[in-house]
């Protein structure tokens, strides 16, 4: 398992386990299942995740920020 945030798009995202994605499903708003080909809960993406959760009761969270695009000037 592992867990990542998207700062930018205040998303959180659990992936339980490898595997050809198939669909989606939105239990409830917000909160999106990835589901496989062989209908397994492949992970979970929870958007608006720092109104929905308190992320401080994470152990262990992969913070995924964006990198600039624009190139970088020797000083």
């Amino acid at each position: 398992m592992k867990i990542s945030y998207d700062t930018t798009a205040d998303a959180l995202y659990i992936k339980l386990r490898e595997g050809k994605f198939l669909e989606n499903e939105e239990p409830t708003d917000g909160v999106i299942f990835d589901i496989g080909e062989d209908k397994s809960l492949l992970g979970i993406e929870i958007l608006e995740a720092s109104k929905k959760l308190s992320l401080n009761d994470l152990s262990h969270i992969d913070i995924q920020v964006p990198f600039a695009t624009s190139k970088l000037v020797p000083a």
